[in-house]
């Protein structure tokens, strides 16, 4: 771990702490300017071993300290990133502990820029972040909100359990058959206008198919996302798409499905959409009796997907209120599905907007998996599992 001179350093000993409760080895490498907001005896006490922090400092267990740590290390982790650290690894300057340790090191590096939102923003500053990802370096975004500056904005490092949580999802990728993987995933509802203020939904919030979106990033996936309407956020690294309707999810789906590897339908897509929409807002005193509306089809998203398919494993969603199994095994047939997921509105705790599910998944050749209530984001670690059994050797 390298630690730099911002007041964010602080939150590096609980990132310390999260990786140790890992069962991993830890070792800190800090700026001199570091040393000014957490001491040498907390980050010593923290990972068990001896703090480098001066290239000829006496106490060195090597003459070439940082050869030896980079050496040791399996990964790379700068948090926080000041912009100053930043720049030096940008430019391959070395005249520190830590610039001469990270320019030493071969593998995967992290770094969590932390510093005012003014200093983020600043061209030198992003032209620096925008080389390193070219470069393979992994940038974890500064969050939004109060700095210890006292101004509000993008700058504030992010927290030590996202942080662990991504690097831990390096080392489970590089063991997971999904690594490298394009995979598509669908999610939330569609909103089918009806005029400029009203439309037709349902009750989908997203949460389900962005656990999964989220769950194979995890595993090393390349993971576009084609979302409706949803108030949740998708990682940065995944590839957003938003739509709104059936036929722009569609659409989506159409253009991005032939490059992909595996696909997964979570969305709640409408069935039914208006034959037309109103220009202007319907006014309640013209339809006093009822107010009547044709609707159409909307496009089989997940059929033509099954029709078109070659080498892609597809895998869909099914939420029935009855005879469950038997409308979802009729549907891995009829839209020539490789598994389906299953879940009903009958079962206490699953479906929308809740932040657990009960699912079943069938496969192709009708073997039926049932699991019990989880959080949707174990459900998900439950569909990437099925998914990664259609790649393992």
């Amino acid at each position: 771990m390298g630690i730099t001179g911002g007041i964010a350093a602080y939150k590096a000993a609980f990132l310390i702490r999260l990786f140790k409760k890992a069962d991993a080895q830890v070792k800190v490498v800090c700026t001199q300017h570091a040393l000014e907001f957490i001491t040498r005896v907390t980050l010593e006490s923290l990972s068990e071993n001896r703090l480098y922090d001066a290239v000829f400092a006496e106490q060195n267990d090597y003459t070439t300290e940082h050869v030896a740590l980079t050496d040791w290390g399996d990964v790379f982790v700068v948090a926080p990133a000041t912009a100053n650290i930043i720049g030096k690894l940008a430019g391959g300057i070395a005249d520190d502990a830590l610039s001469t340790s990270l320019l030493a090191f071969n593998r995967q590096v992290f770094m969590a820029p932390a510093m005012n939102c003014k200093m983020y923003e600043h061209f030198a500053v992003q032209k620096n972040l925008a080389f390193l990802k070219s470069q393979g370096v992994h940038i974890i975004s500064p969050a939004e909100g109060f700095l210890a500056c006292g101004y509000e904005g993008r700058g504030r490092m992010e927290e030590p359990e996202t942080i662990f949580a991504i690097v831990d999802a390096y080392f489970a990728a590089e063991e997971s058959p999904l690594k490298g993987k394009k995979i598509l995933v669908t999610a939330g509802p569609t909103h089918e206008s009806i005029d400029p203020v009203r439309y037709i939904g349902n009750h989908s919030t997203g949460k389900m198919g962005y656990a999964i979106a989220s769950e194979l990033l995890r595993r090393g996936a390349n993971v576009t996302l084609v979302s409706g309407p949803s108030n949740l956020s998708a990682h940065d690294m995944i590839d957003f798409v938003p739509v709104k309707t059936a036929q722009e999810m569609f659409d989506a789906c159409m253009s991005i499905f032939p490059e992909t590897d595996a696909t997964i339908m979570a969305a709640a897509v409408a069935d039914y959409t208006p034959e037309t929409i109103s220009k202007h807002k319907i006014k309640k005193e013209q339809n006093e009796d009822a107010l009547q509306l044709m609707l159409k089809p909307t496009p089989d998203i997940l059929r033509q997907l099954g029709k078109i398919k070659q080498k892609q494993v597809l895998g869909g969603f099914a939420l029935e209120t009855d005879n469950e199994e038997d409308n979802a095994i009729r549907k891995i047939k009829s839209k020539n599905l490789d598994f389906i997921v299953l879940n009903s509105l009958r079962d206490a705790g699953a479906g929308f907007s809740v932040e657990t599910n009960k699912i079943t998944i069938i496969d192709n050749k009708h073997q039926i998996t049932r699991y019990p209530l989880k959080n949707k984001t174990e459900v998900a670690a439950d569909i990437a599992d099925t998914l990664e059994k259609y790649f393992s050797p």
